[in-house]
């Protein structure tokens, strides 16, 4: 046997015991002959002593990560020299034995001393060394936390009855909203497979071969442009069922993320999760993943200045726009190198500017426009504007979606900024109602689906969707935390003619629809189940749940922002061999 004990399980109850310990020097200390070291495993850590003998002579020569074997007695530390912050503490292990397994070459970066998730090492280079940053308590707890978290969702998922059923990774190309990454077919040149944006499309059939409860813990692929959020493979927890309700679905999700976040962080969520339709999120918070941890919600100006001779307020309601605030607590302090700074702030979101309102401590206003201002509007604007004196109100008029979405911004950076964000605390949100569709093209002159295009329309909308795409809601709904989304999904649709009604909105043709679905329509003719479900970003709720912003921290070897594999050096170039054995450069038949 190669080992008796993990390093980090041993207590003081086991004083006296003989045992055989493996793993890595953490740390080496020479106190005049006596050799101590930290010894970590996968358990934790354990000081072992050497004193004396041909183990003590070896020691001398041990360095950080070599990789040993240790042999030794278990006794209680002396009087005084416990470690309370050690689980091991109150023990050490006197060697007697050494064996060297392997040795280690001068590291790239320490890899003991901190036990953060992230450290002040450069990033590339920790995804370059990843095998030496997860020896490191914090990566290798994140790692280990996400395991736990899959544990529990196949728990909870198989206590509902839910099969954990596996879709091909190699498909066809579909159109569902990214750009796919491709694989060549070398038996067939010039046709490729596409890696799974998701497994929609075969879970959807799932439910019409009568399985009626599916969950899979998927990889998924989209060929994205290079965001520090999101990596161009990506897991989540897939769910379908037949026959549900919203409620169905919103039940199972909360008793799942309930049950995350009281074994994972010891914390009780409250249900039912808070909820909110798309348009009252967007009016009053300007996200459709607000977050509800602080007030500071939007303000609607548009009926102050309806009769407005403010020029640009006077354009933008005059075409339809939007003229909207926030309120900034106490900003009347700002400097004005500071009120620039904001300025700058939101001409880099593509703002052409943002205009501010202090109120005074007398009550009056300070203001570049506020000698545009009529007296009812001068008079009328603290009110309006919810704000007091000492506070400072941002303005922004713009077209309705792009003005609350920048005031939406706005307020998470001014909330940040004013330390206004609490620690701890868990708002969980029910987002509904979206819009079925949103207008594309460089002058919105088409539709296309806002989820997804199998999503059902309300029941309001479900025969007249498609000749008022703009204002049908669907049966989408989206799971939200702290300004974050988790996870979303919809209600289906299950009948052939009214999947065909959103291709036709969306602009595809029945030949294309046939082309690109017709394996799906056609299962629709064999009595397929109202169905619905929800998927889960599994790599960002890892990342909430472990306490990191950066999911690539709980990715075990992530790819950095711009694609690329810091370890392996991948994407690579290919031999003219492999491109020539592949077909790449082959025509597909006609």
């Amino acid at each position: 046997m190669i080992r008796t004990h993990d390093a980090g399980t041993l207590r003081a109850g086991q004083a006296g015991e003989t045992v055989t310990l493996t793993g890595w020097v953490a740390r080496r200390r020479d106190h005049g002959g006596v050799v101590f070291v930290d010894l970590r495993d996968a358990s934790g850590f354990v000081q072992v002593v050497f004193r004396e003998g041909d183990a003590a002579v070896l020691a001398h020569d041990l360095r950080a990560e070599y990789c040993v074997k240790v042999v030794g007695d278990v006794i209680r530390r002396p009087d005084g020299s416990d470690n309370p912050n050690l689980p091991t503490g109150e023990v050490e292990v006197v060697a007697t034995e050494l064996l060297v397994l392997s040795e280690s070459a001068e590291l790239p970066f320490p890899v003991d001393g901190n036990d953060e998730i992230s450290s002040n090492v450069e990033e590339r280079l920790r995804w370059r060394y990843r095998y030496l940053d997860l020896r490191r308590t914090g990566p290798a707890r994140a790692l280990r936390t996400r395991a736990k978290i899959t544990s529990i969702m196949r728990r909870v998922m198989e206590s509902h009855d839910f099969l954990d059923i596996e879709t091909p990774y190699l498909t066809r190309s579909t159109p569902e909203g990214a750009r796919d990454f491709l694989v060549p077919v070398r038996l067939q040149p010039g046709s490729w497979y596409a890696l799974p944006q998701s497994p929609q499309l075969f879970k959807q059939l799932l439910m019409v071969s009568g399985l009626e409860r599916y969950y899979q813990i998927a990889r998924c692929f989209r060929d994205e442009d290079s965001r520090a959020d999101r990596t161009p493979e990506f897991t989540q927890l897939d769910v379908e069922l037949s026959f549900p309700t919203e409620e169905d679905i919103y039940d199972l999700t909360e008793e799942l993320l309930v049950a995350l976040w009281s074994e994972v962080r010891g914390v009780d969520i409250p249900r039912p999760f808070e909820r909110m339709t798309y348009a009252e999120c967007m009016r009053r918070f300007g996200s459709d993943r607000p977050d509800l941890r602080f007030g500071l919600e939007l303000v609607d100006l548009c009926g102050l200045f309806a009769t407005t001779e403010v020029g640009v307020f006077k354009s933008v309601l005059g075409a339809g726009g939007h003229v909207g605030g926030l309120v900034m607590p106490g900003g009347s302090e700002l400097t004005r190198k500071q009120l620039d700074g904001w300025i700058d702030w939101a001409k880099g979101r593509g703002a052409k500017g943002l205009a501010y309102v202090i109120v005074e401590a007398d009550g009056s206003l300070r203001s570049p426009l506020v000698k545009f201002f009529s007296e009812a509007e001068v008079a009328a604007f603290a009110a309006e504007s919810g704000a007091v004196p000492g506070d400072l109100v941002f303005l922004v008029a713009a077209p309705e979606r792009e003005a609350l979405e920048l005031l939406g911004a706005l307020r998470v950076a001014v909330a940040k900024d004013r330390g206004l964000v609490p620690e701890d605390q868990w708002r969980f949100l029910w987002v509904t109602d979206f819009p079925m569709f949103e207008p594309y093209g460089d002058n919105d002159e088409g539709w296309t689906a806002v989820h997804h295009p199998f999503t059902a329309p309300s029941a309001a909308d479900g025969a007249t969707f498609h000749e008022q795409p703009g204002t049908a809601l669907a049966r989408a709904y989206d799971v939200v935390l702290n300004g974050s989304e988790l996870g979303g999904g919809s209600i289906r649709i299950h009948q052939s003619e009214m999947q065909q009604r959103v291709f036709d909105t969306i602009g595809l043709t029945r030949d294309e629809a046939q082309s690109k679905f017709g394996f799906l329509l056609e299962a629709f003719q064999y009595g397929p189940p109202p169905h619905g479900g929800i998927a889960l970003g599994l790599d960002r709720l890892a990342a909430v749940l472990a306490g990191t912003d950066a999911i690539r921290e709980v990715m075990a070897f992530p790819k950095a922002s711009s694609g690329g594999d810091p370890l392996t050096g991948a994407p690579t170039p290919i031999t003219p061999e492999q491109r020539k054995e592949a077909g790449i450069d082959a025509r597909p038949a006609d």
